[in-house]
């Protein structure tokens, strides 16, 4: 679920096609499989067309060391009609991209084949730090203005992203970058049953909570009062919603939204002693992710006990608006 807010298959839809360049952007996630097409407008993006569905394309991966047919059927499935909406717009300047789950699978081939033959997409397995960079970029926009830096977070479905980013002259700067190989699918997969109850929360929470431990111990000058928290993925938009009380997920009010820390662990508290119906009947969350909640909030969680910032901003936008930002430059 690598960057933004999932939307368990919903779909923007087109908008009308602006008079700029367009611009096609898909980011191939352990979860999700997103396209965003847009167009350079005032300094950012105007969205022309967006898509989104869980595919699970990572499913098993971890287990053994291979893309199922399966998710390979569901992910092409995906990939076709994203490929219908880049004709449809006729746009020429097209990107796309696939992380973790590629990354592990001995078959990545398979997936890079078929995704070229069957939906016409050339298809970029990238790695760990260009994740990173990608991710850091899209995000950078939204670090306050009060606020020398941010913490950047963002908890993919095979992969959990850190990357310190300062203020300098020249725009942001990455002073440290991290890919930590778990995320929400992973994490769930190899707790099992156990990833939805507070007992394998807390055992999550402290795996995790070791395997970011050395980065942090690495961040010296990180200054909590300086420096805020900066999350991008399902699991922090998911949880912002909630905290906003808003009957279903919407985007325009999630993000670039301002969160006390405390208040979002708060959230994660009350969520740890529900069952996997009840999570499913939360609006912003649904059947298609409420078994991923859990191992998602212990990676929040970790992360938020490592570097106590009292504040959260939440951004659902990362990997595809820096994909756009780079698409871009290189255009111009």
């Amino acid at each position: 679920m690598h960057g933004n807010r999932q939307k368990n298959q919903q779909d923007e839809g087109p908008r009308p096609a602006p008079a700029g360049p367009l611009l096609a952007v898909l980011d191939l996630g352990t979860n999700n499989c997103r396209l965003l097409i847009a167009t350079p407008s005032r300094g950012g993006f105007r969205v022309v067309d967006s898509f989104s569905r869980i595919v699970r394309l990572g499913e098993g991966v971890g287990q053994t060391g291979l893309l199922s047919d399966a998710a390979l059927d569901r992910t092409i499935a995906a990939l076709k009609i994203c490929a219908g909406r880049i004709a449809k717009h006729n746009v020429r300047h097209v990107r796309c991209i696939a992380t973790q789950a590629a990354r592990l699978a001995r078959n990545a081939d398979a997936l890079v084949a078929r995704a070229r033959d069957e939906a016409g997409l050339t298809l970029d397995v990238i790695s760990p730090d260009e994740e990173a960079d990608l991710a850091a970029e899209g995000c950078a926009p939204l670090i306050g203005r009060k606020y020398r830096g941010a913490l950047v977070f963002d908890i993919g479905g095979g992969s959990t992203e850190i990357i310190w980013l300062q203020k300098g002259p020249q725009g942001p700067r990455k002073k440290l970058a991290a890919s930590v190989p778990v995320g929400v699918v992973s994490l769930a997969e190899s707790h099992g049953a156990a990833a939805t109850s507070r007992a394998g929360f807390e055992r999550m929470r402290g795996e995790l909570r070791e395997r970011f431990q050395p980065f942090a111990e690495q961040m010296d000058g990180f200054d909590i009062r300086k420096h805020h928290l900066l999350g991008t993925s399902g699991t922090v938009t998911t949880l912002a919603a909630i905290a906003m009380k808003l009957p279903r997920y919407n985007r325009a009010r999630v993000d670039g939204s301002w969160h006390e820390t405390a208040h979002m662990l708060t959230v994660v508290d009350q969520l740890l002693d529900m069952d996997i119906a009840a999570l499913a009947g939360i609006g912003s969350i649904g059947t298609e992710r409420a078994d991923l909640m859990l191992p998602g909030c212990a990676i929040f969680a970790a992360i938020c006990s490592l570097w106590q910032s009292p504040v959260l901003r939440v951004a659902d936008r990362g990997l595809r608006e820096g994909m756009l930002r780079r698409l871009s430059r290189e255009l111009s």
